[in-house]
């Protein structure tokens, strides 16, 4: 019988059976290959690191250095013409449907194996078996499919468990989650998160949340957010099996101060994601004001206005030329909105002077506020005073 095996289950139970499988497999590269191996944001016991590297082996032939050095190169270049995977080059249907390839191609390259590969396992049992014998482990797991729900349910298994993470990891996530989706920070890059609750993906679907914080060990952000890894990390944690180096920080306040210090400076770098989507709040009600005022004197402009109204909030850098052409035309017929859209690119600059020391940064940091504070426009001004209460 094609259908005999060990365990003789209706058409439900063999799609539970696969989802429950499956859903391993997802655990183990969220947390064992991305959050533990590729960005170190938390350290596994050495029981549950081993399960998850055999479980790998297993499911998906993968070997933990190719993977993450792929990952870390990603994130070193992303949205370039070296990041192995941006569907920003190399287009979403690519990506999504042939993501895998793509994957595969980088792994060969020694260059970024050396380069990005560093710090992963190499002990005996990763060289000798796991490195060696991919494609073992996975002969091992068909073979236990079979026997377990028989032969035309276990190849069904199989080939499901193949295909998911090569889908929803190297497709999905690296082809929509660059692509499509909603953005909770403004991180140099087009990762979005793609739905707010991480379920089929173990919440790698909080990828913009990801690129934001790419060494924490917890994607959510939101209240609505659910990063179901994060609970497996947490139940880990909770026995000791598991410990936790980073999460994303969390914004704290005090009365602003009169002057900016070097605490405010490290409190506002540290924080600089917060900073910038409170700072998008501004932009959006100086650029309803601005609109409405463009309305009565200018009706063009204020359709020019309208349809770069995505573009307004966004890095200078991520705007195409065209429409930072038409943008930089339409805000000189405006008032306010030209000033704090300019400040925007001033307050970047003071996070990203790497070269400059402290107490530079301090002082042009200061600076920004007293500008800000002398340029009239009600949301810069209520915006530095928040600046100083960074602690």
């Amino acid at each position: 019988m094609l259908f005999a095996g060990l365990f003789d289950l209706p058409w439900w139970g063999y799609v539970a059976v696969t989802l429950a499988l499956t859903h391993v497999t997802i655990a183990a590269v969220t947390i064992f290959l991305h959050r533990c191996q590729a960005h170190r944001a938390l350290d596994l016991h050495p029981v549950v690191s081993h399960f998850f590297r055999f479980w790998l082996w297993l499911t998906t032939g993968m070997v933990t250095k190719e993977w993450a050095a792929v990952h870390r190169k990603h994130h070193a270049r992303c949205e370039t013409v070296e990041d192995p995977h941006s569907p920003q080059f190399y287009g979403l249907n690519r990506v999504l449907w042939l993501g895998v390839f793509l994957y595969v191609k980088e792994a060969f390259n020694r260059e970024t194996l050396e380069r990005y590969g560093h710090g992963t396992p190499d002990d005996w049992i990763e060289r000798k078996l796991y490195s060696g014998h991919s494609v073992l482990g996975l002969t091992l797991m068909g073979a236990a499919d079979i026997a377990l729900f028989g032969l035309v349910p276990g190849a069904l298994i199989l080939i499901t468990q193949i295909a998911w993470i090569p889908f929803w990891a190297a497709g999905v996530i690296n082809g929509i989650g660059h692509f499509w989706g909603y953005r909770s920070w403004d991180s140099p890059d087009a990762s979005t998160n793609i739905v707010p609750w991480g379920i089929l993906i173990g919440g790698e679907e909080l990828h913009n949340n990801h690129h934001a914080f790419a060494s924490a060990a917890k994607l959510s952000n939101k209240w609505y957010e659910l990063d179901i890894g994060w609970l497996y990390i947490r139940i880990l944690a909770a026995l000791g099996l598991a410990s936790v180096k980073k999460v994303p920080p969390i914004p704290q306040f005090a009365a602003a101060k009169t002057t900016v210090d070097v605490e405010t400076l490290q409190s506002v770098i540290a924080n600089r994601y917060d900073v910038l989507a409170k700072y998008a709040k501004s932009l959006k009600a100086t650029y309803l004001e601005e609109l409405s005022k463009l309305r009565q004197m200018a009706p063009q402009d204020a359709a020019v206005l309208k349809r770069l109204r995505r573009w307004i909030t966004r890095d200078e850098k991520a705007v195409p030329a065209q429409e930072k052409a038409e943008l930089e035309q339409v805000l000189a017929k405006t008032g306010a909105l030209q000033t704090v859209y300019a400040m925007r690119r001033d307050l970047v600059a003071v996070w990203e002077r790497s070269n400059a020391s402290a107490e530079q940064l301090v002082k042009e940091l200061q600076d920004w506020c007293s500008r800000a504070e002398a340029s009239g426009v009600r949301q810069l001004v209520e915006f530095s005073q928040r600046l100083r209460c960074y602690v």
